[in-house]
């Protein structure tokens, strides 16, 4: 079966459009966005002061708009709870509203595919009936209802799994079969390993979507040995898909009904393709208009179009912060954190968490300038520090003075994304 309206090898006809007939559509119905967000939300009409939407109808007139970041949205989100007036539907028409750290929240609403990601799963092979495994925490946070919109939307039953507790999932997956698998991208390797430890069957899974954290072209190919052929997504809580891989596996394609800008970090101005700059996007959503939103990551513009038929345009991919914030098994660690380590611990003089790979995961080991390198007992109230902190467990190495370089990095990203 294919997906309503799907063309075959592809969810629709819009991923096979020319550019110049996506461009002009997109822009066309901008200034109707921009209106909307004007008239229905009260913060963008703050925004958006003095903006003429008939006028923004180019990528030069669009450049002109400020840039909104996450910082914007909690300023906004904390003088007008719940949404900072920029939702334009009021929370008696949402589903759910989610809690995110930072804290920032977000909505969806009883909407066919509302986050956009079902055209990331038929690019992956999923199709309808594919039972899958969706272990995204259903905990306060969106992801697991990202992913599951776009099962939904798919016709794919799902198992919610959530996090945790991998003897239990290994064995729903022996009882229930699905085909499907959902998490982050180390998680599948957590829940595969159980099962050959525990010698029950988890062969039914034979395909995966995985999001919330790079996947490493060892882990990838160690998957398509286990007989798993994985795809990654990229998505945001407040977004939703931003762009998702095809069988092609190269590079990411932008989902359709968005404008993506790579720019400046810092400054917001465009960047040519094939800069490495900071993903800017604005959307068509009429239920949560985000206008030139910020992302925060990082990445580039390919040239071309994917050799699998898909005409939008393609980025690298994640390729870091531009603020040094960075994932660490599929959550955000930021430089502020480590400072309220480094806050609790006056011994701490400099303080530098590394984020590297052994065995195929994540590891974060917080290096430490202090006066005495032989005391033990400050290392694991370090390490206890950066555990509450960040919410993820690291090694702490103590240093002498002077050891780290003095290059204004707080969070060094070791990881090899190539």
């Amino acid at each position: 079966m294919t997906a309503p309206g799907s063309t075959g090898d592809f969810y629709d006809s819009l991923e096979t459009r020319s550019q110049d007939e996506r461009e002009a559509a997109l822009f066309n119905a901008l200034p109707a966005q921009l209106r909307l967000a004007q008239e229905t939300a009260s913060g963008w009409t703050e925004i958006l002061k003095g903006v003429e939407p008939y006028r923004v109808t180019t990528p030069a007139a669009l450049a002109k708009l400020p840039v909104t970041r996450k910082s914007d949205l909690m300023a906004h989100q904390k003088e007008r709870p719940p949404l900072g007036g920029l939702a334009a539907i009021p929370p008696e028409r949402m589903w759910h509203l989610f809690a995110s750290p930072g804290p920032v929240y977000e909505f969806d609403r009883e909407r066919a595919d509302f986050w956009g990601t079902a055209r990331a799963f038929f690019a992956a092979g999923f199709r309808a009936g594919d039972l899958v495994h969706n272990a995204f925490s259903y905990h306060l946070t969106p992801g697991a209802w990202i992913m599951e919109s776009g099962m939904r939307a798919l016709g794919c039953p799902v198992i919610p799994a959530g996090t945790g507790n991998s003897e239990q999932q290994v064995e729903a997956i022996a009882h229930l079969k699905p085909t499907g698998f959902c998490s982050t991208p180390d998680f599948l390797k957590v829940v595969l390993d159980k099962a050959e430890e525990m010698g029950r069957d988890a062969s039914s899974l034979t395909k995966a979507m995985v999001s919330g954290g790079a996947l490493f072209p060892a882990l990838r190919h160690a998957y398509g040995a286990r007989g798993v052929a994985v795809y990654q997504c990229y998505a945001t809580a407040d977004l939703g898909l931003i762009a998702y891989e095809s069988p092609a596996l190269d590079g990411m394609i932008l989902n359709e009904g968005l404008i993506l800008e790579i720019v400046q970090p810092g400054s917001g101005r465009p960047l040519p393709p094939g800069q490495v700059g900071e993903v800017v996007i604005t959307n068509l959503n009429p239920d949560y208009p985000l206008i030139r939103f910020a992302t925060g990551d990082l990445s580039a513009i390919l040239p071309g179009a994917s050799p699998c038929g898909r005409s939008n345009l393609r980025i690298k991919g994640w390729m870091g912060r531009a603020d040094q914030t960075t994932k660490v098994k599929g959550m955000f660690v930021q430089p502020s954190q480590i400072a309220a380590v480094q806050a609790k611990h006056p011994d701490i003089i400099k303080a530098r968490l590394v984020v590297s790979r052994r065995d195929d995961r994540d590891v974060m080991t917080l290096r430490c300038e202090v006066s005495s390198i032989t005391d033990a007992a400050l290392s694991e109230t370090i390490a206890e520090s950066l555990r509450d902190s960040c919410k993820l467990s690291g090694a702490v190495d103590l240093l002498a003075p002077g050891s780290l370089p003095n290059d204004g990095l707080v969070i060094e990203d070791q990881r090899d994304y190539d």
